[in-house]
């Protein structure tokens, strides 16, 4: 993860990868998508701004904007992956899924297991970098909204017609699943 400080976040642009637990395609596997806009909403609830996004079959990429210095980018992030990690064990267990529940129960950690955690469905961390100016931000968006046709994936024949990415928001003007604020209307 990369280094960020709680008093600083707000009024900065960030680039934030999570990922699934073993690279495990538990976005796809328990068809949760609709978590993440869920914690997207939630976002906008605490003044964050997502700014650009992909969701990926075991990751998801998003740019946040935290405009609140009382609540840093962890603690934002933190409560989205706690949010996100109940929605895809209960959709697995709806579906049957134990083999890969089991898989999941396997890889939490004994101090954890006292706590009561019972399911690892996210790396322990998440990876968050700054975005300096404004080339860097439209660096990120190319790269999120690539990722869909790259490489293994090919999940849309055209970027821009992936559904879960801001990329029909930025290269043709329409909203997708979730509203995305335009960075442009922010100042850097």
């Amino acid at each position: 993860m990369s280094l960020h400080d709680g008093n600083r976040d707000a009024g900065e642009v960030y680039f934030c990868t999570i990922t699934c637990f073993k690279w495990l395609n538990l976005f796809q596997e328990a068809d949760c998508c609709a978590s993440v806009y869920r914690w997207f909403n939630h976002l906008k609830n605490d003044a964050c701004y997502v700014l650009g996004y992909v969701i990926m079959p075991n990751h998801l990429h998003v740019l946040l904007y935290p405009t609140k210095v009382e609540k840093p980018l962890s603690n934002l992030v933190g409560e989205g992956k706690r949010f996100m990690a109940y929605d895809i064990v209960n959709h697995l267990k709806r579906q049957g899924k134990d083999d890969l529940l089991g898989v999941l129960h396997e890889g939490v950690a004994p101090e954890e297991i006292k706590k009561g955690k019972r399911h690892q469905v996210f790396r322990l961390s998440f990876d968050a970098r700054k975005c300096y100016n404004e080339k860097m931000i439209e660096q990120k968006l190319t790269y999120i909204h690539h990722n869909p046709v790259r490489g293994k994936w090919m999940l849309a024949e055209d970027f821009t017609k992936y559904q879960h990415s801001s990329a029909s928001f930025y290269e043709l003007g329409e909203q997708g699943h979730f509203s995305v604020f335009h960075y442009k209307d922010i100042s850097i």
